[in-house]
């Protein structure tokens, strides 16, 4: 069973739909008990740094989501969700992430010749052996939403780098703790792809 965190901040039905159309059972919750149950856990997220990591130490949700990464369980963190697992956020001063990843999320700076958000497709060029990206080619393209990206201070975490005025990590991962900057459930066949290895791990 995967349990898909809702705390308020995310587009939790879609991610559901591409879970359950892969074959995997879901449960939407914000329950500490439900999620001791699970195997594996998604954080989706949409929104600010600061509101996301607000709701989730209101709903008493930061305890029981750092014991299930303690305990090797898989986790994955989309976009905001996948923000949350560094340190901190120059969105939010002040504001505490989990602290799985050392680093901080930034944003994206228009002097570089870029809008922002970013929004659309591109690529992601792979780095190592990601389990997330077994059978997905080199250069596939993604959907992105997004006007900050996480800069890991361990450069070995980054599983994948995409090009937007700068190369930002786009997919981070150590051990059971995955993140995507973009959107899988909007990402087609490569992110339902994504999404069915992250099924199949254990």
């Amino acid at each position: 069973m995967i349990a898909i965190i809702d705390y308020g901040m995310g587009n939790i039905h879609s991610v559901r739909k591409a879970i359950e159309s892969m074959g995997a059972e879901a449960l939407v919750t914000n329950k500490p008990a439900d999620i001791r149950k699970c195997d594996k856990v998604v954080l989706p997220g949409v929104g600010a740094f600061g509101d996301a990591v607000a709701e989730l130490e209101k709903q008493g949700l930061i305890p029981e989501l750092k014991e299930h990464i303690r305990a090797k369980k898989m986790f994955l963190g989309i976009c905001l969700g996948m923000h949350i697992l560094f340190e901190k956020s120059t969105e939010s001063p002040g504001a505490k992430g989990l602290g799985i990843f050392t680093g901080e999320v930034k944003k994206f700076d228009v002097k570089n010749g870029i809008k922002v958000p970013h929004m659309g497709w591109n690529a992601l060029k792979k780095s190592g052996e990601c389990p997330l990206l077994k059978v997905v080619p080199d250069n596939s393209y993604v959907y992105f939403c997004h006007s900050f990206y996480p800069k890991p201070e361990d450069k070995a975490v980054v599983a994948a780098t995409t090009d937007y005025g700068i190369d930002f990590a786009s997919i981070v991962w150590q051990d059971n703790i995955y993140g995507l900057q973009f959107h899988p459930e909007k990402s087609q066949d490569v992110g339902l792809a994504m999404l069915k290895n992250f099924i199949s791990l254990c």
